[in-house]
C-alpha cells in the first residue's frame, strides 16, 4: 500500500477540524478503499478531488483536497472535510457496492 504525506498549515487544519473531523481521521481515510471523484466545481485554479470513505472507527467520510507537489514529493492537501450524513452514505453504499466498511 502506497504510503501518502500530507500537506498541512494551520488554514487548511482549522477549516478540516471546523466539522470536527481530526486529523488523524482524515489520513487514514488515505490507507483504506475510497471513492475518488473529480470536483469540477470548486476546481478554477486548481485540480481537486474528492474522497468518500470510512474512518478506522467506522464513520463515513468526506475528504475535498487536492495534489501538490514539493519538488519530487507529491503531497496531498485537504481543502474541506466533514463526516457524512444518513442520506449520503445510502447513496455511497449504493454507487460503491464493492467498497465495504473496513
Amino acid at each position: 500500500m502506497e504510503s501518502w504525506r500530507f500537506d498541512w498549515d494551520r488554514a487548511n487544519w482549522i477549516k478540516c477540524q471546523k466539522h470536527g473531523v481530526s486529523i488523524d481521521d482524515i489520513e487514514s481515510l488515505f490507507d483504506r478503499p475510497l471513492a475518488i471523484l473529480p470536483d469540477q466545481t470548486h476546481s478554477d485554479r486548481e485540480r481537486r478531488l474528492r474522497a468518500v470513505g470510512w474512518t478506522r472507527e467506522g464513520r463515513a467520510i468526506f475528504v475535498v483536497y487536492t495534489v501538490r507537489s514539493h519538488g519530487n514529493d507529491p503531497r496531498i492537501r485537504p481543502i474541506s472535510a466533514r463526516y457524512m450524513h444518513a442520506k449520503e452514505i445510502a447513496i455511497y453504499e449504493k454507487e460503491n457496492p464493492d467498497i465495504q466498511k473496513r
